[in-house]
């Protein structure tokens, strides 16, 4: 089995040298370089000087890479098929350091609050069609449901959509019903149901107006509210985040709010914005919720893969940096394969890209990190593979 005493023998230098470049103590230097035991502190910073040293000294791509995409210890998953906790260390915020942005030119992090205008949302050819298919859901009246994981750029652009509205001036309300601690069952949180949703239409177009107490009284109301309401030029879109926890009646009673019409003219534009879960339930072999599904378009957000070079230039160019300064050219497919995720008892190719947004900027940043930690010029595949 390769080691990186086997690479420090092949390239001339010895386990001092090492020690000295990593800032290491005798002892943890040879149980890392016979052994391939890791410092449980600070072990991407090590990993990426690790490699950065190895590669000045003359070592190979294909003798690194077995080393610094492979975890000593037998039977342990390798980097590129993260673990549950692996996975969550990855969407951990992370922030970049001064001494990072200083090592790359930096006057602010790329990463963090970097949404604040629609010029700044990355726009692939997924994400054009998902931002039109929103649109047309306000404008028109559409039914559709956007389903994303966890970090793939949901909520931005629903906020995208509400800040094109008011740039192009736009007739449109957006509903928001109150969604904070709501959950599917009464036992974990508040459910949204179909009066909740009743109500919100009511108090944003008719901020005065006093709510119906009868079911039948309010739905009346929010018929005749959305009537006037389009008759004055405006158009309408209830936007439920966190989708994926509504109940099942509730799911339900949105074709009923979907088919409110003033003649042939529907009245209210439904979009609906949840995780993978959402998916499962509006699946077309889901009965309960068979009306919703025969009328919703269901849109899934794509990991980024392809669009990675393309996504990551454009979070630099925002701040006036080339990308091309900061990331080596192998560190892009070294990004892609660090962000596979294996479920467990999959077959062997059964993984699953994570490469969405939040994780590429969190996993970009702490590579960024650890490349400024060892004096490293720039993020190659051997730092991505090493944090």
């Amino acid at each position: 089995m390769k080691t990186i005493q086997t690479v420090l023998d092949r390239i001339g230098a010895s386990q001092a040298d090492l020690s000295r470049a990593l800032n290491l103590g005798k002892a943890t230097t040879s149980r890392l370089v016979t052994q391939g035991q890791w410092p449980r502190r600070n072990t991407s910073a090590i990993r990426a000087a690790a490699a950065n040293f190895l590669k000045t000294r003359g070592a190979q791509p294909e003798d690194l890479r077995p080393l610094f995409t492979t975890p000593a210890v037998a039977g342990e998953p390798t980097p590129s098929q993260p673990t549950e906790s692996e996975e969550t260390m990855l969407l951990r915020c992370e922030h970049l350091t001064k001494k990072t942005k200083v090592a790359f030119g930096l006057s602010r992090d790329p990463f963090r609050d970097d949404i604040q205008t629609s010029g700044d949302v990355f726009a692939s050819g997924a994400i054009r069609y998902v931002r039109n298919v929103l649109l047309d859901a306000a404008l028109h009246h559409s039914f559709v449901a956007i389903v994303g994981e966890s970090g793939s750029g949901k909520s931005t652009l629903a906020e995208d959509l509400e800040q094109r509205i008011i740039d192009e001036n736009r007739p449109v309300s957006v509903i928001r019903p109150y969604v904070l601690a709501m959950e599917e069952a009464e036992s974990r949180g508040k459910p949204l149901r179909a009066p909740a949703i009743a109500e919100a239409i009511i108090r944003t177009l008719t901020p005065t107006a006093y709510c119906k107490s009868s079911p039948e009284a309010r739905f009346a109301q929010v018929h005749q509210v959305l009537r006037t309401s389009r008759r004055a030029g405006q158009s309408h879109l209830l936007l439920i985040e966190e989708a994926h926890s509504l109940p099942v009646p509730t799911l339900k009673h949105l074709k009923r709010f979907a088919e409110l019409k003033d003649g042939l003219s529907r009245l209210i534009g439904i979009a609906l914005i949840g995780q993978p879960e959402l998916a499962t339930r509006l699946s077309e072999h889901s009965g309960e919720v068979r009306e919703v599904v025969q009328r919703c378009e269901l849109v899934t957000l794509p990991a980024l893969d392809a669009d990675l070079e393309a996504y990551l230039r454009h979070k630099f160019d925002r701040v006036g940096v080339k990308v091309d300064a900061v990331l080596a050219p192998d560190a892009y497919d070294a990004i892609r394969a660090r962000l596979i995720r294996k479920p467990e008892r999959a077959i062997q190719d059964q993984g699953v890209s994570i490469c969405h947004p939040l994780v590429v900027n969190n996993l970009v940043c702490r590579a960024m990190n650890a490349a400024a930690a060892v004096g490293a010029r720039v993020v190659d595949g051997n730092v991505i593979a090493g944090v």
